[in-house]
């Protein structure tokens, strides 16, 4: 495998500006720049995640996830080609039936917290809907295809799921449950 960086700190994007993989160079604010950095942030969001106790096929699901984020993330950064299959999405959808079958229905609002795990689980959920607002508001400025935004709706989904089941987990020695939502 040859060297992809050779150098960290090259400089280049001292003006405000940073390069694509095809060699472009945008504004740091340039809303293409701006999903990049909100997927990025996902993925380190759910390396986080990965350093808690989780149920070995959370972990292994999690960790498949990350590289599907950097799919999405080569995707980004290279303009008109196709790196997130389809795949990726049904992948997600069928870990979403899977786990959330093992979860009882929900009759209220939950609040995010109970482990810390889930916790964790509820923050790159928010992030991961900010990743996708990002990716809608750059497909409107620059058709995409359905595969990045479908990819981050689908992810978002399986974290709520996933911090259900984390709460229920017990690996920390705390039985948990979901918070709920209280009116009032």
């Amino acid at each position: 495998m040859q060297h992809r960086l050779s150098r960290i700190v090259t400089r280049s994007g001292d003006a405000g500006q940073t390069g694509l993989a095809d060699g472009q160079r945008l504004s740091k604010s340039a809303p293409r720049v701006q999903a990049l950095g909100d997927v990025d942030e996902l993925n380190a969001q759910i390396g986080l995640i990965l350093c808690e106790p989780l149920p070995d096929d959370v972990r292994a699901l999690l960790l498949q996830v990350q590289h599907r984020l950097f799919d999405l993330g080569g995707e980004l950064a290279l303009p008109g080609q196709p790196v997130l299959d389809e795949a990726a999405v049904a992948a997600l959808d069928a870990a979403l039936e899977h786990h959330n079958a093992a979860l009882p229905p929900l009759r209220e609002f939950i609040l995010p917290g109970g482990s810390r795990s889930a916790a964790l689980a509820h923050v790159a959920r928010t992030v991961a809907r900010r990743a996708e607002r990002t990716v809608v508001a750059l497909h409107e400025a620059e058709p995409l295809r359905d595969a990045p935004r479908l990819y981050l709706n689908r992810l978002s989904d399986l974290l709520f799921v996933l911090a259900r089941v984390l709460n229920r987990a017990n690996l920390d020695g705390l039985a948990g449950d979901d918070v709920y939502w209280r009116r009032g």
